[in-house]
């Protein structure tokens, strides 16, 4: 099993690394305590399902968080440029496999 301790993704187009484990958002929250509490307050009552998706949550920087609210606040008043339809998408097929 190939067990990584970080995750790559872009942030104001470049590159960056985040961590992929309880341990490693700890690490990155321990100069921010209020911040700290509250992961450890949500990461404890996570379920299994979910914590994946609750662990990259808080593994994102600031800086991340203020590019996704920018993007939802476009989105918000109706300017969907730079979106692309998911029918437009290479192999999309919204009838699935068991269709055809």
């Amino acid at each position: 099993m190939d067990e990584k301790t970080t995750w790559t993704t872009l942030v104001g187009g470049r590159e960056v690394q985040i961590p992929a484990t309880i341990d490693g958002v700890r690490q990155a929250l321990a100069d921010d305590p209020v911040r700290l509490a509250e992961f450890e307050a949500e990461i404890g009552r996570t379920p299994a399902a979910r914590l994946v998706q609750t662990l990259a949550m808080w593994a994102l920087p600031a800086e991340a968080w203020a590019e996704i609210n920018a993007q939802m606040d476009r989105l918000a008043v109706g300017d969907f440029s730079g979106c692309t339809p998911m029918e437009d998408l290479p192999g999309y097929d919204p009838a699935g496999e068991e269709a055809a």
